[in-house]
This record gives structure tokens, sequence and C-alpha cells, in this order.
């Protein structure tokens, strides 16, 4: 078994959507022709060169990648010699030593962001090209193989981070060095915090000589097309729009809206918790040539357009996309777990990240009795909490939360805001919009309403991280006046509003709502903005110079600062509200 997952694997060619509704498979087109699929055809593009470096991402089957590709080179008469990059890695007991310390030893989740190179990971006295010039064709592979600076097509083999876990969850992958998989919790973590990074900065690097791209994700058939046609289309992109491919998890919390309303998702689970509409470090972005698929981190996008996507902001952020759009879906579920989030210095000091995860909750819909547990009630004893939450945990009895924290009613485009330290999580029937900065698993929880994971294990706490961060200054009235966004109008027109949504003094970004009935126009003013229609049935996306494209409620898409005006055209029949979310100047 290569994955596990309930998810359905993507097609090599985008189906017609049922009706017009959130689509699962978002992508961007690019020329008729450009997409081919398949080892053979990539066979006889790559059999026009005499010397080929094939590269790419952890997780990656290189074992089907260079058994396929041989095959079908043998077929053409072609001789090849061959050789594997894993060859000259350093040994698994060097590897553990150079890594561990990034690692936080036992701790399920946390580690510390690496400063290692991809060449630290190669002896490189050893490492030398045993290739047989006689040959028709000499191959190294495998991921690293740009380390041998073989002078030959660089192909680069891509793999969604999604596929990736689904994979390692599967036993079918390791991280990359090693020749057994761990637990899959230790095996994600040295994934965020060592992997990841290395061969992120090595994908940068390779980008702008890559010859050909190939999406990796399909087992058995691969589809790829050239790197000047990838280098294109992202920046193409970046002058227009784009749209990540959302991804999702059910959990033990996870409720039934999204499965009960996204229709191409698979019905036979037991709920979906979480869908990442748009998260840098875990998204793909697809394109489309005359219906066929091809994927590509995030990622490349901010390497190779950072400037043209961010504007202004690109100074600050570099290649870190800065706002994250996520789905918590509690409708028929359950209460999240009670909890907070770093201090920026925190952040920076325990785990290597350079922002913090500073948090928004925006109700895109509620049930009749949904609350948000948010700060402290007044008076709030910090050691009694921090006794009470220890002997919760080691005794196993359910914890009086309310004595402790405030419980606030939930109504559909309400905004809580949630800045590091503030205790915090969705009770039940909220679907949230959740409008974040992008660091996404740096969640301290201290209460999980003694529920098992969906694997029957305890979830693990964080209660002594938690209490490093906590600010107990918000409880009381203070709560709801600083913690709950009041909304204001600042302009309107005939048909249409521009309200804002005012997020807290430690935001770095902000949020708006657009209400229209026809059209609004809207000015970039050199930030990035996200968008959602989050009340409507669709709307349509008008940049100059660019095909219009539609988007369905719920679906997130972003619009470059490059673009610098946009419009945007009601195509429902009721008024469309719509949540703008970008980076504020830094004088604000």
């Amino acid at each position: 078994m290569k994955r596990k997952t309930s998810q359905f694997l993507i097609p090599v060619e985008k189906k017609e959507q049922i009706d017009s509704s959130y689509s699962i498979y978002p992508s961007f087109s690019i020329e008729s022709g450009a997409i081919n699929e398949g080892y053979t055809t990539l066979a006889m593009e790559l059999a026009k060169s005499d010397t080929l470096v094939l590269d790419g991402y952890v997780g990656v089957d290189w074992n089907e990648v260079i058994t396929s590709l041989n095959a079908a080179f043998q077929k053409m008469g072609l001789s090849t010699s061959i050789q594997n990059i894993d060859g000259f890695l350093k040994s698994e007991g060097e590897l553990k030593s150079m890594v561990d310390p990034f690692l936080g030893g036992d701790d399920p989740i946390f580690g510390f962001r690496t400063n290692l190179e991809l060449s630290d990971y190669f002896d490189k006295t050893r490492m030398s090209n045993v290739l047989d010039d006689k040959v028709d064709i000499k191959i190294v592979y495998g991921t690293g193989a740009s380390e041998m600076d073989l002078d030959g097509k660089l192909v680069y083999f891509d793999l969604p981070k999604n596929e990736l876990q689904y994979r390692m969850r599967a036993n079918a992958i390791t991280n990359l060095g090693f020749g057994s998989p761990k637990d899959h919790k230790q095996m994600y973590k040295h994934f965020y915090f060592v992997d990841w990074p290395i061969l992120n900065k090595e994908k940068k690097k390779l980008l702008p000589n890559i010859s050909i791209i190939v999406d990796q994700q399909r087992p058995g058939h691969p589809v790829w097309m050239s790197g000047k046609k990838l280098r294109d289309g992202l920046k193409r992109m970046s002058q227009s729009h784009f749209r990540v491919r959302p991804w999702f998890e059910p959990g033990v919390w996870g409720g039934q809206w999204m499965k009960d309303r996204f229709k191409e998702l698979n019905p036979d689970v037991p709920n979906y918790a979480w869908s990442f509409e748009m998260i840098v470090p875990e998204n793909g972005l697809l394109f489309e040539s005359d219906g066929a698929l091809l994927e590509v981190s995030f990622d490349m996008l901010m390497f190779q357009e950072s400037e043209n996507v961010l504007g202004k902001a690109a100074h600050r952020f570099g290649d870190e996309f800065p706002i994250r759009f996520d789905f918590l879906d509690t409708f028929q579920g359950g209460n999240l777990s009670v909890q907070c989030h770093p201090k920026p210095e925190y952040i920076k000091k325990e785990f290597g990240e350079n922002f913090t995860q500073d948090e928004t909750y925006y109700i895109l819909d509620a049930g009749e009795d949904a609350e948000v547990y948010l700060g402290f009630q007044e008076g709030i004893d910090p050691n009694g909490f921090k006794r009470a939450l220890e002997h919760s945990y080691t005794s196993k009895e359910e914890l009086d939360v309310e004595k402790y924290v405030q419980k606030l009613p939930a109504h559909k485009h309400d905004l809580f805001l949630i800045p590091h330290g503030t205790i915090h999580c969705s009770g039940i029937n909220n679907m949230v919009l959740e409008i974040s900065a992008t660091p996404y698993i740096f969640t301290f929880k201290m209460y999980d309403w003694q529920r098992m994971d969906l694997e029957g294990n305890p979830r693990p706490m964080n209660i002594d991280k938690a209490f490093e961060n906590l600010n107990f200054d918000r409880q009381g009235p203070k709560v709801s006046d600083t913690l709950v966004a009041k909304p204001k109008t600042e302009v309107s027109g005939d048909d249409w509003e521009k309200i804002h949504l005012p997020t807290h003094k430690d935001h770095f970004y902000d949020i708006y709502r657009y209400e229209f009935d026809s059209k609004v126009a809207i000015g970039t003013n050199g930030q990035c903005h996200v968008l959602m229609l989050v009340e409507g049935e669709s709307i349509e996306l008008e940049v100059e110079g660019c095909e219009a494209q539609t988007f369905h409620f719920a679906e997130t898409f972003a619009v470059p600062a490059s673009a610098e005006n946009y419009s945007l055209v009601n195509k429902g029949k009721t008024k469309a509200k719509v949540i703008v979310s970008f980076v504020k100047d830094e004088a604000c």
C-alpha cells in the first residue's frame, strides 16, 4: 500500500463539476499541449539528452521513477548507466547525530527549524562520477542528485505535502537519508523542522534551472511539463490571481458542514475537521492544460515571484506567504481543545520561526447554540487554574472549563480576535474560517475534554508551554471589549459597502468585508489580498489583461499586489459578501 487515506487520488484530467459549487481541484489554465502524461512520453523527451540529473523532493518513489524510465529507454534501444545519489549519503548514525538537535527529543510535536543544508547530508570525499561514458544516456537520480554537480538536463520530481503524508501513514516513505519509517508523529516533526526547510532551500536554488517538472503523486502515472512553461505560468499567476488546492482531514472534534456541502469530497468518512484552504507550507498549485492537471508546491510561486505576490510586504516576509486561511468544522461535532499560541519572542527562541501564530475566528456559519471560548473569567487565579489542569490530566476527571474561561455566543459573520497568549477554542456547531498568520502547528493544548485521538491514543497536552505564554490580563469585560471585532462601515456606494472588521494591535494583518449587489472595485494598495465569498452564490474576478475567473461560496483565492486593481462582480441572485485580508502597512 503506497498511501493511507480516505481522500481520493487526484485525477489526471479535471472532471466537469457536478454543479456550480466549491471545487476541490481549482486550477490555473496554461497553453494547450503544455502538460504531458506517462513515463513513456517523459522518456521520449529525456532521450534527447545524453546526461540526466533526476532530482526531487523527499517522499518521491524513486524506485518507480528509475525502473519505469529505464524500461522505456531499453524499449527504445538505448543503453544507460545509472547512479543513485543515495550511495554518497553519510551513514545513518552520522545523519542522526546531525539532525537530532533540531528534533526536540521525545516531544511529539515540536522541534527547531534547522539551519542545515542538503550538502551536509553527503560525504563529498566519496562522491565521484562512475557513470559509463560509452552508453547512450547517463543518469544520476534521487533526492539531492544535483549535489553530484553533473552537467546534464535537470528534471525535478515534486510531491504535494498531502500525498507525502498519506505515503508516510502507509509507512511507504522515510525521512531524508533514513532507511526505515519512524512513529508518524515523530516522522512528521522530522519533515517539518528538518527535511522540508532543507529541501525548500534546494528547490528554490534549482527552480531557475529546471528543464522538466514532474508531478509524481499518481502511482505509475506521472504528469510533466517544461521548466520554462512552469516559470512562465508562475509569472502569470503572480500578476493575476491564484487559488491553491485545498485538502481535508478528519479529527476527533470534526463536523458535518463541509461533508454535507462540498460534493467532490469522499462522503465515506466520519467527519471533516479541517480544510487547509491556503497554508503555504502544505498546499499546492494546480496548472491545467487541455483538462490535464499538474501540481507543484505553493512555495515555488513564492520562491520565484515573492515581490509580485506580496508587494510592500515582500521585504518583511521574503519567501514566506504571511496569511493563512483554513476551516474548522464543529457542526454536529465537538469542542476544539482549550489552547493558546506562543509569543513572538518565544516562537523564535524555541522553534526557530520568524513570526508567531496570531489568529482570528471568522464565523462563516453557526448553529443557534454556537459559542466560542475566549479569554479568562474576571479574577482568574493562574496557579489555581494550572493545578486544575494538571489534576484533570492525571486523574482523567473532567474540568469545569467555564469556571476559568469565558464562553461567548457566536453568530454568523462574527470575528473573534485571538492574538498570541489568548486562551480560546471553538465550541460545537461553528463553521470557523480561521484567518491567521501562516504558522499553524504551534498550538499549546491545555485541556481536551478527556478525548482520545482517532487511533485511540491520548492527545498530547502542552500545559507548561502554555503557561509560559498565556496572557492573564485578557479577562473579564476586557475580553468582549478588545477581542471581538466591532464592524464599521468605512465607505459605501449605491449598492455596496466596505466594512472594516478591525483586528487586534498585535495582528499584522487586517480584515474587511465588502457587501454588494452588483459590482465593486478594489485596489490592492501594494498588498496581496486573500479573499473568500462568505455569503452569496458566486462572484467573478476581473483583473485587467486577464481572463475573468469565477469563484463560488467558501472558496479562498488571492489577488497579488502586482495586480494593483480588480473588480468583483456578483453572479448570484442575493447580496454577495466577500472577506478580504491583507498585511497592514508597517506604520499602522
